[in-house]
């Protein structure tokens, strides 16, 4: 027989020994036993045209560039702009010396008046001659009529309407010579015919100019275009009025349009130059006319592709993976992406059009887990 006495009842195990036993229960369960689901935002698989974009270097133009050139002989007086000063169309660059300009005009004045002069004495002697030949025509039929007198009256009004007319003839020259004389005046200021910048000085303050000498040139930096040598085999892609995509040299971008296809190709590389208007936003820094500028050339005509969105896709090594949502199921999928086409991806195999795929919340997803779709989808 064995003594009750000689068994030893065991004591009950501490409290953290059953805490342990249900944590380890707890992580030990199957995920098929939790009801969890998680919160994911889905899009759509969709067809959409794909274009693909050839980079193509060019080069900000300005539409207005040269030498402003003096339009009169004439010393110049004053220089009032310097080298990276910006002016305004109109805007007085330098200013010749007006000394000999203003006695000039004030002569050609003094002549009109002159002429004018000689147009009131020539009026006045052919009413004197209207006056003689009325008075003998009202004798004709008098003994005292004399034919002689009368032809000879005749005759001094027709010499006298001659020189009329040549007054009137002497007054429009003059007049010419006056208006001639303040153009020449309005000259002697030299002013910018656009707005822009002063990229040099062609002369000083004491030069003489001649008509046609350059003082300054000028670059008109407001009003830039784009021109890029386009190679012939993608010209198709720029038919005047098409929208394209250019990057700037600090990685700005930016919308413009083909305004011009030159009709000229260079035959050594086969391009020909293409003109496109701008539509620039906020850049890093100014531009300026010979900044380099990439233009996006369309490839070829666009054509329809299955998509995705690129967030719903996960790199593993050389694999593409999605999840995608079938009921309230995500299962993963292995898919052949071609190219990118903005913030997608060309399918080339392993989706059909419409499926819904996980762009948010992928990351914590395993196969055959269990997802409640975020009405933001």
């Amino acid at each position: 027989m064995v003594e009750v006495s000689s068994l030893r009842v065991p004591a009950s195990p501490p409290m953290w020994v059953w805490l342990i036993a249900l944590v380890w229960a707890a992580a030990s369960a199957p995920a098929g036993a939790q009801d969890d689901q998680t919160l994911v935002r889905v899009d759509r698989v969709r067809l959409e045209p794909l274009a693909q974009k050839v980079p193509v270097l060019g080069r900000l133009v300005a539409r207005q560039a040269g030498e402003v050139a003096a339009r009169i002989n004439g010393p110049v007086e004053a220089f009032l702009v310097e080298v990276g000063d910006r002016v305004e169309a109109g805007q007085v660059i330098a200013q010749l010396n007006r000394t000999y300009l203003l006695a000039k005009r004030d002569q050609a004045a003094a002549e009109l008046a002159k002429a004018r002069a000689r147009k009131t004495t020539a009026l006045a002697e052919l009413e004197l001659a209207g006056q003689e030949l009325k008075r003998l025509a009202g004798l004709r039929k008098s003994a005292a009529f004399n034919q002689a007198r009368y032809d000879d009256a005749h005759q001094k009004v027709a010499i006298a309407e001659a020189q009329v007319a040549e007054a009137e003839a002497a007054v429009l020259s003059s007049q010419a010579d006056l208006e001639l004389d303040a153009i020449n005046l309005s000259y002697a200021e030299i002013r910018a015919p656009y707005g822009g910048v002063i990229s040099q000085r062609m002369t000083e303050a004491g030069a003489y100019l001649q008509t046609g000498d350059p003082v300054v040139r000028m670059v008109g930096d407001r009003s830039l275009e784009i021109e890029a040598d386009v190679p012939f085999q993608r010209l198709a892609g720029v038919e005047p009025d098409t929208r394209i995509g250019v990057t700037l040299d600090d990685d700005t971008t930016h919308v413009a349009t083909v305004r011009a296809v030159v009709p000229e190709e260079n035959p050594l590389t086969r391009t020909r130059t293409v003109r496109f208007v701008p539509e620039f936003g906020a850049t890093a820094r100014p531009l300026a006319a010979g900044q380099s500028v990439t233009v996006y050339i369309p490839a070829g005509a666009p054509r329809n592709v299955l998509t995705v969105h690129k967030d719903a896709v996960i790199k593993r090594g050389l694999a593409s993976l999605v999840y995608v949502v079938e009921g309230d199921t995500a299962e993963m999928r292995r898919i052949t992406l071609g190219e990118p086409t903005g913030s997608r991806y060309e399918v080339l195999d392993g989706l059909s059009e419409g499926e819904s795929v996980v762009v948010r919340g992928n990351e914590r997803l395993r196969p055959g887990d269990k997802v409640r779709v975020d009405e933001a989808s």
